[in-house]
């Protein structure tokens, strides 16, 4: 790997994407770096690119003060190079160059996350498509980013233990099947509070990735929104009523806060402007095989009998109604089980819990 510099063109973020592209610009140049790879190696680099929807180009480039030949990787813009790729991807999709690309602000803000995404990439190769592992980049992303998130979150340790992951001794992972959401065999052994060794054992792990709910509360009707839609698990499970009623909920998206989450959802899913947003708490809703953290908040908003209608992101497949509940009927639900799912117990017992005050600040107010 070699200094080198490519003229005529400028290296530029891609507009609403965190990856670069290089643009044909008149006097500019790009310095980047100049390699001779092993074929396998460059097997590999075609096929991550690729999965951008990238392809390689000849240019020419200044290295040792000489001119020579080189190839550099572009998103695929002409109609025959994309159908000699395939159809592009969710991650190639977008080619429009913005601001000027800075390696140092990437590597800050993405790099250690698209390390985890790379590896879960890589490991397609040969499994399946770059077309297709594009389409998914976007979940892989948020998985990633829930790893290096949860290895930044300390507990504060009130009780417990003072075992760590230091504590932890990893014999390796079988990924049994890597797509919208994954399953790992993990095989581990691990401290034991006796100071002896548990294991090796070997746990099946479901990585999703982290989400957010929000339940929209109208403190001046003293109403509740609830969605309701089809949920494939409890049907799987044998429920006999596998359309559930739930806060509005969503995949917590690489780059984007838990509170910008919780507003767009609830935008998508119900069309509504959420106002103040009150923090519920975060937890692992399945921490014994799912590999999963839940940001749940308590959303003010107005509901007029409106609000309650057909929603759901086209895109994605969702066929979602909402339902306006009065507070009263709505702690009678709790209580007879009509809230069949942890996060709208959560976000219910703390509106319980705060409700006078809510409604108090909109009366001062």
């Amino acid at each position: 790997m070699e200094p080198a510099a490519l003229q005529g063109y400028r290296a530029a973020w891609v507009l609403g994407k965190p990856w670069p592209m290089l643009e044909e610009r008149a006097g500019a140049q790009v310095d980047g770096a100049l390699i001779i790879p092993e074929p396998q190696s460059l097997l590999r680099l075609d096929f991550y690119e690729a999965c951008f929807a990238y392809k390689r180009r000849a240019v020419k480039v200044i290295w040792d003060g000489a001119e020579i030949d080189a190839e550099a990787w572009f998103p695929i813009r002409q109609s025959s190079e994309a159908g000699e790729a395939g159809e592009a991807g969710e991650a190639g999709e977008a080619g429009e160059a913005g601001e000027a690309w800075s390696l140092s602000t990437w590597a800050r803000q993405w790099g250690e996350m698209q390390v985890h995404a790379a590896k879960e990439v890589m490991r397609q190769m040969g499994v399946d498509t770059p077309e297709n592992v594009g389409r998914r980049f976007a979940i892989i992303r948020a998985r990633a980013e829930a790893q290096v998130r949860a290895g930044r979150w300390r507990r504060p340790g009130h009780v417990g233990h003072t075992l760590t992951r230091a504590d932890v001794k990893d014999h390796g992972t079988h990924h049994i099947h890597d797509g919208f959401f994954n399953t790992e065999d993990r095989h581990l052994s691990h401290t034991r509070f006796d100071g002896g060794t548990q294991g090796p054992v070997s746990r099946l792990v479901y990585r999703v990735a982290d989400a957010v709910t929000v339940l929209p509360y109208d403190p001046v009707r003293d109403r509740i929104l609830l969605v309701e839609q089809f949920r494939v698990a409890p049907y799987a499970h044998g429920d006999i009523s596998p359309w559930l009623l739930e806060p509005i909920a969503g995949i917590l998206d690489a780059g984007e806060s838990a509170e910008a989450t919780a507003r767009r959802e609830a935008r998508e899913e119900a069309n509504l402007t959420l106002g103040a947003l009150h923090f519920v708490a975060r937890y692992y809703p399945t921490p014994g095989g799912v590999a999963q953290v839940l940001f749940s908040y308590l959303g003010i908003a107005d509901l007029p009998d409106s609000a309650a209608r057909l929603g759901g992101h086209a895109g994605e497949g969702e066929d979602i109604l909402s339902h306006l509940v009065p507070y009263d009927l709505a702690c009678r639900m709790l209580a007879e089980g009509d809230m069949a799912n942890a996060p709208l117990i959560l976000s219910m017992q703390y509106l319980m819990m705060h409700r006078d005050q809510l409604r108090a600040t909109v009366r001062l107010g």
